[in-house]
């Protein structure tokens, strides 16, 4: 018997084992079941949800207070310019702040506050942003600095946004001490 005569046995043994169980796990998955396997039938996990809350019930726990844009823009005059420069040193990669400055990925900032929306010379500004309209105030930057794509919807800007209170006033502060 030569190596060929071999090959071809290995072939058949390995076609029929193929069939036999190719053919019943079609039919397994046809009939709609993996086989018996008892409490392990349904394949994945099952993650923890929160309790659905009941009318009248017991306390609920206190829902984590919405960032209030109104107190940040308020409270933005009286910030930490300096702490407020040191965190748009972030920004500083797609964004200028000198009177006169380039424009990057983003627009030149020097004087965005009391800028109308989406009209620093030679940017192209998405129609998004376009559309918005109006002047940016203070308020208007610290929703669009906390979560821009959520205050414009369709927004280039791919920065995440500011999270904490703090530093978005600051931020807020240098921002309106470009002037």
């Amino acid at each position: 018997m030569d190596s060929f005569e071999l090959s071809k046995i290995a072939g058949a043994v390995l076609t029929a084992l193929l069939l036999i169980f190719g053919g019943k796990t079609l039919i397994e998955l046809s009939q709609g079941h993996g086989g018996d396997h008892g409490e392990h039938a349904i394949v994945g996990y099952t993650l923890p949800a929160p309790a659905p809350e009941e009318a009248g019930g017991g306390a609920a726990e206190p829902a984590a207070p919405a960032f209030d844009f109104a107190k940040v823009a308020a409270d933005a005059p009286a910030g930490d310019v300096a702490d407020g420069e040191a965190t748009f040193k972030k920004c500083m990669s797609c964004h200028s702040a000198e009177k006169g400055g380039p424009n990057k990925v983003g627009p030149d900032l020097w004087g965005i506050v009391g800028r109308p929306k989406a009209s620093h010379e030679g940017f192209t500004y998405s129609a998004a942003l376009k559309e918005k309209g109006g002047d940016w105030t203070l308020e208007d930057l610290a929703h669009f600095l906390h979560k821009p794509k959520s205050f414009v919807s369709g927004t280039k800007m791919v920065f995440p946004g500011v999270s904490d209170e703090k530093t978005l006033t600051n931020l807020l502060a240098y921002l309106n001490s470009l002037k």
